[in-house]
C-alpha cells in the first residue's frame, strides 16, 4: 500500500507543479487553490509512504515521479520542447530511481 500512495503522490507532486505555473505568482484563484490542496496531499502521501519505505528510496522515488510527470505536462500540454537528450536524461532518471528501488 505503501508504494502505491507514494506513486499517487509523486503524480499530485507534477500537479501542484503545474498548478503553482497557472496560478502566475498566485495572482489566479482556482490554479493557486489547487496548488494548495495537491501540495498537501502530496506531502501528505510522502509522510505516510515514509514510515515504512526508507527516507533515501521514497524520496527520490516521489522526486523523480514529479520531475517526470512536470517535464511531460510542460511537453505534452505547455508546448514545451522535447529532444533526444532530454529523453535521455528523463530516462537517466527513471533508470537510476529503478536501480535505488531494486537495490534497497
Amino acid at each position: 500500500m505503501a508504494w502505491f500512495v507514494l506513486v499517487i503522490s509523486g503524480l499530485l507532486e507534477a500537479a501542484w507543479a503545474a498548478a503553482l505555473n497557472a496560478s502566475q505568482g498566485f495572482s489566479r484563484l482556482w490554479p493557486s487553490v489547487t496548488f494548495l490542496v495537491t501540495l498537501a496531499l502530496s506531502m501528505a502521501g510522502l509522510a505516510y509512504a515514509l514510515r515504512t519505505i526508507p527516507l533515501g528510496t521514497g524520496y527520490a522515488v516521489w522526486v523523480s515521479i514529479g520531475v517526470v510527470g512536470t517535464a511531460l505536462i510542460g511537453v505534452f500540454f505547455l508546448g514545451e520542447g522535447f529532444s533526444l537528450p532530454k529523453a535521455l536524461c528523463l530516462i537517466a532518471i527513471v533508470a537510476g530511481v529503478v536501480g535505488l528501488k531494486v537495490l534497497s
